[in-house]
């Protein structure tokens, strides 16, 4: 019995290592690959979406914008152009959910202050309030890097439009006044062909985990 093994020993290796091979190619064939949607108006809760875009089912990007910074700085899409970047909407005087998803955009700073790729971009809704000067003084307090994250304000109509019909997060405010908004605690990802690819509460934690964790599969995709 030992003389037949040895006689077949170069033979039962080959086997065994064809069929390592073979068991290992129908793992990955049957392991789904991770895959980041692609969203649409259409896909989104209509409340967050104005109704002039709510048809829209494909080739939805994020238009065109002019807004202002911190420091005073016109902000433009051509900012974030190559980049990837998480957008949010806020108001400083807000106490309710603000500061946790404040302490949450620290958190993806620190995470990618080292990463040319991506950067954060914060609208106020209330720019009748939020004044350049407003904005750097919460910047200073917060932290802000200001080559990684830009607090912008400018014209309410234009903020209004932005969250409605490109980044799909914000919903109506009074009827009665115009371009009024109640920002919402979603965290918007846009990848580097200004598509938005994911949503997350910017109020949980396993939420903000999930972000960076797609924050990375868009770097080594993209």
């Amino acid at each position: 019995m030992l003389d037949f093994f040895k006689n077949f020993r170069i033979f039962f290796g080959v086997m065994a290592v064809i069929s390592v091979i073979i068991i290992s190619l129908f793992y990955t064939a049957l392991t789904p690959k991770k895959k980041l949607p692609i969203y649409n108006p259409s896909d989104v809760n209509p409340e967050l979406v104005d109704s002039t875009v709510q048809y829209i089912s494909k080739y939805h990007t994020i238009a065109d914008f002019s807004f202002t910074n911190q420091n005073g700085k016109k902000i433009t899409q051509k900012d974030y152009e190559g980049k990837i970047y998480v957008a949010d909407f806020f108001f400083t005087t807000c106490g309710s959910i603000c500061p946790k998803m404040t302490t949450h955009l620290i958190e993806i700073q620190k995470a990618i202050l080292d990463n040319p790729k991506v950067m954060l971009l914060s609208h106020t809704v209330m720019p009748e309030i939020d004044s350049v000067a407003i904005l750097k003084s919460y910047a200073i307090k917060n932290g802000v890097n200001d080559k990684k994250w830009n607090l912008v304000t400018g014209d309410k109509k234009d903020i209004y439009r932005m969250a409605r019909t490109s980044y799909l997060a914000v919903k109506l405010g009074k009827p009665s006044e115009l371009y009024d908004m109640v920002h919402t605690e979603n965290f918007v990802l846009v990848d580097t062909k200004r598509r938005v690819r994911g949503f997350y509460d910017g109020t949980k934690n396993e939420d903000i985990q999930k972000l960076l964790a797609d924050i990375r599969f868009l770097c080594e995709e993209q």
